[in-house]
């Protein structure tokens, strides 16, 4: 009795976490147009309220894991806790786009501890009989707690300020932080000491990447600022890859990446990602920019996309052990394509809100069938004492995925069309929206392309097959 009561302020404590942290990936969608008014921003500055947060998440994911392992999950999660929500009473109070998009990062630390220490500290305290099904409702609770961002943040914008999207997080916070101290149990994992070499190589990386991709339409792609960020930061990459490939004790073991069913789940995840986030950091704004509704009413015009989760999810995750999760991902993704491609076809200034509702729907069944499975999928293929560093793994990979999407797509945007006029604005989001549902398209090839395999013993230091 006392171990289901456990278990369960564990499922609730965890849940709570993972929906507040996961859903400041995108609750400031509907707001991008207020906040550019108010705080006198340009496209860059929008992209970085987005990116601020999800680059900084992505690339302290995996340091977040290994923190967890060598000092404690309980505890790392309490202060990952404490993090989050003095960052978002900062990014409340900011007076500049500067000032927001500092706290953002900031915000994006504390959610970097506290994300993947939600499934490792949740997966160990269920037994093996009812992992799928609880790993179902996590993946479930993320990927909703993603489509109904916009929607909570529209109700918020439209009902008090854009202030209040970050603020409503404070009492969240202080709440969880003392239930989490009193009603977890404290576990460790096998990491002995900190990648601070690699972690140095990917940041740097990664932002000179992301930096160049952000700035390129505004200085020129052959200025030697843009050629010279890109460049640098796909050598830094390249040297995280040398550096974990030698080192003793990665933070990415590149060995994971043999396995076929990891490798492979985590492209599905980068290409899932890098179409949702892009195409919808566009969408949620053409409704008010556009159309002219209201940040709430553009939430609302979403929720066909937001509201299937709550429907398809928990079915997914309790199918996903017998037909294999593989194909809901890889049937999810293409769904998510077609709805995509769907809805780039049909927008343009008039389009009637009708037009929208099927593909809307299409993209949010895609979206669930895609979100359920895919964690005990990607844990699947590595050994349980390595669920951190693969949970770690997947969930920066997928961020960076939505890093990248809302950077490139912005940048077909810019090119092709602005904010200059409703016709301006569809004629860039067009061909950005195409792009991203190709990119998913192609993930969802990945994810059919995964094999169920005979599990088969491993050698010390090899990553299992999945069974």
């Amino acid at each position: 009795m006392a171990h289901k009561q456990s278990m369960v302020w564990t499922f609730i404590i965890t849940s709570v976490a993972l929906f507040m942290v996961t859903l400041d990936n995108l609750v400031v969608t509907t707001a991008l147009p207020v906040i550019r008014v108010d705080l006198h921003s340009g496209l860059s500055g929008l992209e970085w309220t987005v990116n601020a947060y999800t680059l900084t998440f992505a690339v302290l994911l995996l340091t977040g894991a290994a923190l967890g392992d060598r000092f404690g999950r309980r505890l790392m999660f309490t202060i990952g806790l404490s993090i989050f929500t003095l960052a978002s009473a900062a990014a409340a109070l900011a007076p500049t786009i500067g000032a927001l998009d500092a706290a953002r990062a900031l915000q994006g630390l504390g959610g970097a501890i506290v994300l993947p220490l939600t499934l490792t500290i949740l997966s160990s305290a269920v037994p093996a009989e009812r992992r799928g099904l609880v790993l179902g409702a996590w993946g479930g609770i993320s990927g909703l707690a993603v489509a109904l961002g916009p929607l909570v943040g529209g109700a918020v914008v439209d009902g008090v300020s854009w202030h209040w999207i970050f603020w409503l997080n404070v009492p969240i916070g202080l709440v969880l932080i003392p239930l989490a101290a009193r009603r977890l149990q404290e576990s460790y994992g096998p990491a002995t000491r900190l990648d601070l070499p690699g972690l140095g190589l990917a940041s740097a990386g990664l932002f000179g990447i992301v930096w160049g991709l952000v700035r390129g339409n505004s200085l020129g792609w052959a200025s030697p600022e843009i050629v010279g960020a890109l460049v640098a930061g796909a050598a830094l990459l390249a040297g995280f890859v040398a550096w974990e490939l030698r080192t003793e004790t990665p933070m990415l073991p590149m060995r994971f990446f043999r396995n076929r069913t990891f490798a492979l789940a985590n492209v599905a995840s980068l290409f899932m990602y890098f179409g949702m986030f892009g195409s919808i950091f566009l969408l949620a704004q053409f409704f008010q920019t556009v159309q002219g509704y209201s940040p709430l009413g553009s939430g609302l015009r979403i929720l066909p996309w937001t509201a299937m989760p709550i429907i398809v999810a928990p079915i997914a995750g309790a199918l996903s052990d017998r037909i294999g999760g593989h194909i809901l991902m890889g049937t999810g993704l293409l769904l998510q394509a077609t709805g995509l491609a769907w809805i780039a076809g049909v927008s343009a200034p008039t389009t009637p809100y009708s037009e929208l509702v099927i593909p809307f729907i299409l993209s949010g069944a895609g979206m669930a069938l895609f979100f359920a499975p895919v964690a005990n999928v990607v844990l699947s293929a590595v050994r349980p004492k390595e669920e951190g560093q693969a949970s770690g793994a997947n969930n920066a990979i997928r961020e960076l995925g939505g890093v990248f999407g809302v950077a490139v797509l912005a940048s077909v945007f810019a090119q092709y069309g602005g904010y200059g006029s409703g016709a301006t604005f569809t004629d860039g989001m067009t061909p950005a929206v195409y792009l991203g549902a190709a990119v998913v398209a192609l993930g969802g090839v990945a994810a059919l392309a995964i094999k169920r395999q005979v599990q088969r013993a491993a050698a010390p230091e090899a990553v299992l097959d999945p069974a």
